[in-house]
């Protein structure tokens, strides 16, 4: 039970947001509730209250609009009772990069990225001065393989993940946790809006499965948790390959194999 305590969710109307407002509510924290549908967000919010007990604040906003992410983020600066911070509101684009107009990349980069790194700034801000609290942000394992041809999404969930390390690693020791959440394909609706059929796809997973996992790993206080990886070892590898580069960065010459030999 989270007393006097709450979490505000983005995106949280469906999908994997709304699943986390029933976990988080299940858990016994009160709910400020983020996303642009107020009826659904409404419909939500009392459901979660009558079932769980809690109160559930709902708070539309449309997060490509800066000066409704500013007044989420005072919102985070300003509301004490508010110790999670869920980064989930996020979109996907059809087609391919070429194909993509620059007002939709535009767009997906204000939602992906801007977004969330205010609302993440905004709640590192208080949660360090405080000695506590957590950062969850929803990244992708598109942002780990480019090979999925998601260029533009990609992009952005690989600055999710990045954001995400290097929070954790500039905040653990103030007591605030950060938790990336890497999942691979998951049943929402995110599909449908960017044109994909979710039916024509395979290894789907089921949203409260992914989240129930997310969970799992934040519970554990995981920096990265990536619930579809049933072989941990490989991202610690991954992860032991890069550390193994870091003394290679410091160097006053390129490698030999870029110096011109004109003979």
């Amino acid at each position: 039970m989270a007393e006097n305590t709450s979490v505000l969710i983005t995106g949280a109307s469906t999908g994997i947001g709304s699943i986390y407002a029933d976990r988080f509510a299940r858990r016994g924290y009160d709910l400020v509730l983020v996303a642009r549908d107020a009826g659904r967000l409404t419909t939500l919010a009392q459901k979660l209250e009558a079932q769980y007990g809690v109160q559930a604040e709902v708070l539309p906003a449309d997060l490509t609009d800066p000066s409704l992410v500013e007044a989420v983020a005072q919102r985070v600066r300003e509301d004490s009772r508010i110790s999670v911070l869920v980064n989930n509101a996020g979109m996907s684009l059809s087609g391919t990069f070429i194909s993509q107009t620059g007002a939709d990349i535009n767009r997906l980069v204000t939602l992906n990225m801007t977004a969330a790194m205010s609302l993440a700034h905004a709640a590192a801000t208080r949660f360090a001065a405080a000695g506590n609290g957590s950062i969850i942000n929803l990244a992708s394992v598109v942002g780990l393989a480019p090979e999925l041809g998601m260029t533009a999404y990609g992009a952005t969930k690989a600055f999710i993940l990045y954001l995400s390390q290097g929070l954790n690693l500039e905040l653990s020791a103030r007591g605030v946790y950060v938790q990336a959440v890497v999942p691979a394909a998951t049943r929402t609706e995110i599909w449908a809006r960017s044109g994909v059929d979710i039916d024509t796809l395979s290894g789907v997973m089921d949203a409260g499965e992914m989240v129930d996992a997310a969970l799992a790993g934040y519970d554990r206080r995981e920096p990265v948790t990536i619930p579809p990886l049933h072989n941990e070892v490989l991202w610690t590898l991954h992860e032991q390959a890069r550390q193994a580069m870091l003394p290679e960065f410091t160097q006053e010459h390129p490698a030999p194999r870029y110096l011109r030999n004109d003979g």
